[in-house]
């Protein structure tokens, strides 16, 4: 399985220049992926740097044929002429995908600059059985949303997790029960660097037994310190830094493979990062 990760900041680039094609182009350069997670994407959102109106997730859509693609939207909100404006998150999968679920962050009352979060989940038909593939874009302006919102991705998993060891009774109709897994991919914007307490707690153990998640560069890197995937050609929010992570449960580490993010391209102000696994595990 071969998973990209990129914050495309509605596809505009560090030219200015917002160009969706480009940035498939360049996921395509990057590898034959499988499964392709983006956040940062807009609906009708001219008043974006860049942007006109158009519908983002029907494009990426169209340039993706022979994937399913997921929508994932935060923020929906009317433009007071009778369309809609939306932003969020998209998951694009080659795999067959078994079941959705989005789950709205906590959105506690805060006085910073904020807007609603998303966490979107597919469960894809994976070479190694279902998988549930999450992606998120955290709160940037607050730690304390960012607090509620790690809190809210962990309950997620927890009950997902819990739903796979006391399955319910199926039925017909929209009672179906899809398969589904404890084992999990969480990708995304965080908006937190590397040691920050928020960001050690999405590893945290569960005491309801559910796998933890394990930050896939660690894993694979050791101490090695993440690559910087944002402010790197533009220190308008800081100097460079890691904010964008890819989580696996624990029971996937044997699969893992290779991770790694790509510091050359400039379609976006955040960098791409490429995860590899095996469909077998190693020994």
């Amino acid at each position: 399985m071969r998973l990209i990760t990129w914050n495309i900041q509605w596809g505009r680039g560090m030219d200015g220049r917002v160009d969706l094609a480009r940035i498939i182009a360049h996921a395509r350069a990057m590898a034959d992926f499988d499964v392709l997670c983006l956040q940062e994407v807009a609906d009708n959102f001219p008043d974006l740097d860049g942007n006109g109106p158009d519908d983002q997730f029907a494009i990426i859509a169209a340039l993706l044929p022979g994937y399913t693609a997921v929508e994932g939207v935060a923020l929906d909100i009317g433009d007071g002429a009778g369309r809609r404006k939306r932003f969020g998150n998209m998951i694009l999968s080659r795999y067959p995908v078994e079941q959705v679920l989005r789950y709205t962050l906590p959105w506690e009352a805060d006085a910073t600059r904020n807007m609603p979060r998303l966490l979107i989940e597919a469960t894809l038909r994976g070479p190694f059985g279902p998988v549930r593939v999450m992606t998120t874009h955290l709160e940037y302006s607050s730690q304390k949303l960012r607090r509620a919102q790690v809190e809210g991705i962990r309950e997620a998993h927890r009950t997902a997790c819990d739903r796979v060891a006391h399955p319910r009774e199926p039925g017909p109709g929209t009672y179906v029960v899809p398969p589904t897994s404890a084992s999990a991919i969480l990708t995304g914007d965080f908006n937190m660097r590397p040691g920050d307490p928020t960001k050690r707690r999405i590893s945290d153990p569960f005491e309801s037994g559910a796998p933890r998640f394990v930050d896939a560069w660690t894993a694979l890197k050791g101490d090695a310190p993440h690559p910087p995937s944002f402010c790197l050609y533009d220190q308008t929010y800081g100097e460079p830094h890691c904010c964008d992570f890819v989580f696996v449960t624990e029971d996937l580490l044997p699969r893992l493979r290779a991770i790694s993010y790509d510091l050359d391209t400039r379609d976006s102000d955040h960098q791409p990062v490429l995860l590899e696994l095996h469909d077998t595990a190693s020994l």
